[in-house]
């Protein structure tokens, strides 16, 4: 056999062998991002949250009206830190706080009725609310 086809084969054996890695790198960082989305959040309890947190899910529950222009906009969930739903599942609202220029980086995330989540981080980390 020539010099010429064992070098393409060896090529296209190495070639393989690094494109199966890859795809199979990734496919391990998507089935731990789909665990992180699908095992338990942490919880915080009602009476826990800041005071503004707990007026902002009353106002929720009220239907509004909402201080912030961006308060009951949908909630992409793309980095699938919640458990993962159709597009337009869950809605988002601004917790004030105190002191800030601007909204700030905590927000109440809702999902089915009596499904609510906290962050205090702009989406990094969440608990699930429980009453």
């Amino acid at each position: 056999m020539s010099p010429w086809v064992n070098r393409s084969t060896a090529f296209l054996g190495a070639f393989l062998l690094a494109l199966l890695l890859v795809v199979s790198l990734a496919g391990r960082e998507l089935a731990e991002a789909r665990c992180y989305a699908e095992q338990v959040l942490p919880v915080v309890q009602v009476d826990d949250l800041p005071r503004e947190a707990r007026e902002t899910l009353t106002l929720i529950k009220q239907g509004g009206p909402f201080p912030y222009k961006r308060d009951d906009v949908v909630f992409g969930n793309r980095e699938r830190r919640l458990p993962a739903q159709p597009s337009g599942y869950y809605r988002e609202y601004t917790v004030p706080t105190p002191g800030a220029r601007d909204r700030g980086a905590r927000r109440i995330v809702s999902g089915a009725p009596g499904e609510f989540y906290y962050t205090d981080d702009h989406y990094n980390t969440f608990r699930r609310i429980r009453e």
